[in-house]
């Protein structure tokens, strides 16, 4: 079993286990520069992705924002699926673009003109949606953009975690089908693939009874900016 993606998927996992994303956002950008192709970074990636939004739904499934994961499904998953049709035949880097954005979102936190902007920019939402799903499908990276504009949203924790949770998982179930019909071949052998994903859940939960359902919401907001902060500059220094 590759020892560089078990270590990868731990630690996704701890961040997507607090914040609702990582295991796409931050897997995919540490595979890619560890030399693995975009198809098996996805197929390692997806199936993880997909168990722990689940388990975030299934505990918190009364707090979901239907109207906005419904506006996910109509203006977002269609672009994610033809995008990534292209992305597996392109390679394009636009994490510097993401990066820098989620500098800005992070920063609305602490500097009202940003907020100001921030909320002008998510009264044209139907194309932050469109765009969010043309660079998932491209880039694997559109769990930036849906951190924001949750975040944007103010919610209490258990809201934001889970409604990024499930329009995360329908990311990735549609990106996986997409795959699996598009006759992708994977290289990693399955039985390598079943064992880190039960690594993946065991962090998870490890993670929700000592770390998450440590964290009260003020401090959770607090922590999500700082995480926004951190992802944007991390996506730049990656892809430098």
């Amino acid at each position: 079993m590759p020892v560089d993606i078990v270590l990868t998927v731990i630690v996704t996992t701890v961040i997507q286990a607090v914040f609702g994303v990582g295991v796409l956002l931050f897997g995919t950008p540490t595979l890619l520069l560890l030399g693995y192709s975009f198809v098996d970074t996805l197929s390692v990636l997806l199936p993880i992705s997909i168990a722990i939004s689940a388990l975030q739904i299934v505990k918190h499934y009364a707090h979901i924002d239907l109207e906005f994961v419904k506006q996910v499904l109509r203006y977002t998953i269609p672009p994610v699926v033809l995008f990534l049709v292209l992305a597996t035949k392109a390679n394009i880097n636009i994490a510097p673009i993401i990066g820098i954005f989620l500098i800005l979102v992070a920063l609305k936190s602490f500097l009202p003109f940003v907020a100001q902007q921030f909320s002008r920019l998510l009264s044209f939402q139907t194309v932050y949606l469109v765009v969010m799903g043309i660079i998932h499908g491209l880039t694997n990276l559109g769990g930036a953009m849906l951190t924001a504009i949750v975040h944007g949203k103010a919610y209490d924790k258990n809201t934001t975690r889970v409604t990024i949770a499930v329009c995360y998982a329908l990311f990735a179930l549609f990106q996986l089908v997409t795959l699996l019909l598009s006759g992708q071949q994977f290289h990693l052998a399955w039985s390598e693939n079943v064992t880190i994903l039960q690594i993946g859940i065991i962090v998870f939960l490890l993670t929700e009874e000592f770390v998450y359902s440590s964290i009260d919401n003020n401090k959770y907001s607090r922590l999500f900016a700082v995480f926004l902060l951190a992802s944007g500059s991390l996506l730049i220094i990656k892809s430098l």
